[in-house]
This record gives C-alpha cells, structure tokens and sequence, in this order.
C-alpha cells in the first residue's frame, strides 16, 4: 500500500507535489531594504498603557523636565536682587531654544518674578503658577529613618522650620510628583520648566534616582542653576544634569552660599 493511503493522508503523493520553480536567477524582492536594518518603531512610536480604570489604552510619551531654582532674592524675599534679574535672564536665554511647552512656577514672589524674567526670553510660552512648585518640607523622616551620625542634627533643623511648612509640605511633595513626573499622556513629547526652590528639586532628584524619602536632604542647588529629568516610556527616569551653570557668568554662580560648598 502507498505510504501516504496507509498513513491516511489524501490523494496519492503525485498530486501533492509543489511545482519546481524554473531555473535561472531570482526576481526582485518584494520585501522592503533597510540599508541600517529595519526601523526600531518602538523607539519612535508613542508607548500604549492602561488609563486607571484598566480599559482604555492611553497614549504615554517622554517627559523632560528642567528644574530651576529662583534667582537671588532681596534679604526680605520680596523680589530678586540684581544679580538675580541676571542670573534669571541667563537661564531665559539658555532656554530659548528647549521649545518649552509651559513654565510652571511657586507662588512666592522670587520664583514667579523668575519665571517672568524667563518667559521673557521664550517665544509666548505660558506660564503656570502652582503650589506644588513652592517652598516647603517634602518630608520629614523619623529618627529611624536616619544615619545615626547625623540623625540629631538634622532633626534640629526640620524642627526650626514653622508649623504650617512641615505640616503641608508632605502633601505638597505627593502632589509635585504626580503633577511634574513620569511620561506624559499624550502622543508628543514635552518639556517643561518649573521655577521653584531648594527642598523641591532635591526631592524631586532623591525620586528620579529611587533614593529613600529623606536623601532630598543634601542636595543645594544653585540660584537659577539647571537640573534635567528624563521621562521614558518604559524606562528608568534618566537625570541629564544637576545644577547645570554654564549658562552662569562666575560672579552669578553660587550667590548666598558658604565657600566651601563652591567648587
């Protein structure tokens, strides 16, 4: 019997046979050539992800983030001095070509007259007063939570700070990371400057590098300095720079601070 009747497999073998392909050499490919390889799309594409309710995918692009801190500020921290209406047209000018799509800042006058002096420079980009952009505790550790080298230390000086500002400021912090953090949902990517104060960009920093709540503690931005915070899809958040002042003449850099804390 047949191998394939025996196996009960259809018709007999003849019928089965594919036809040969005449020879001679091969025709054009129909399938496309990438002289680099095939594109990576998702590298280009936006990221796809679930909205909060689990089920509608949102679109989910990178974030950049440029943190500011407020130029220099009059003894009573009413407006900025002179070098710090220079120090914010320096970071104005540094940024003019980073296609900003907002400019958030604190309430308190030293950032907001920062920001303005900024947006002067840009082209129409608008600016955004927030809270969450102000001067405040991000958190307030236990004792537990610190080196107990400094531990005693550093728990003096939170309890020097008013009532209110370590009342609040816990909240405040939650809220700054929900609002200027992680990717953004949209199909484009955006930046965003935010003008604001010491405390902030350090607990923003102590997030990107998924350091313990009270490692904001530490880090001394500069006046006007720049520090850059990238948001990826599906990646670790990428901090670019940290208290970046190029931008800076030497006589603008490190204004209110010790000696030994320049470099």
């Amino acid at each position: 019997m047949p191998e394939a009747s025996r196996l009960g497999r259809g018709p007999p073998a003849e019928r089965c046979r594919r036809p040969r392909r005449p020879a001679g050499p091969p025709g054009p490919s129909t399938r496309p050539v990438h002289p680099a390889g095939p594109p990576n799309r998702s590298a280009t594409a936006p990221k796809r992800r679930r909205t909060d309710d689990g089920t509608r995918p949102a679109v989910t692009a990178t974030r950049t983030l440029y943190l500011a801190r407020h130029g220099e500020a009059t003894p009573d921290e009413t407006t900025l001095t002179e070098a710090g209406d220079r120090q914010a047209a320096a970071l104005g000018r540094r940024l003019r070509e980073a296609r900003l799509s907002v400019v958030h800042h604190g309430p308190l006058p030293r950032a907001e007259r920062t920001a303005r002096l900024v947006a002067g420079h840009l082209d129409g980009t608008p600016l955004h007063r927030s809270e969450a952009a102000g001067d405040y505790l991000p958190h307030l550790p236990r004792r537990e939570e610190l080196p107990p080298a400094f531990a005693d230390s550093a728990l003096r000086r939170l309890d020097a700070y008013p009532a209110e500002d370590r009342r609040r400021g816990p909240a405040l912090a939650r809220e700054a990371l929900a609002r200027f953090t992680g990717p953004v949902d949209a199909a484009e990517p955006r930046r965003e400057l935010v003008v604001t104060h010491a405390f902030l960009i350090g607990w923003l920093v102590r997030a990107a590098l998924d350091a313990p709540p009270w490692r904001w503690m530490g880090l001394h931005p500069a006046h006007a300095a720049l520090t850059v915070i990238r948001y990826a899809p599906g990646r670790p958040a990428s901090v670019l720079a940290l208290n970046d002042m190029a931008h800076l003449s030497p006589e603008l850099r490190w204004t209110g601070f010790p000696d030994e804390l320049r470099y």
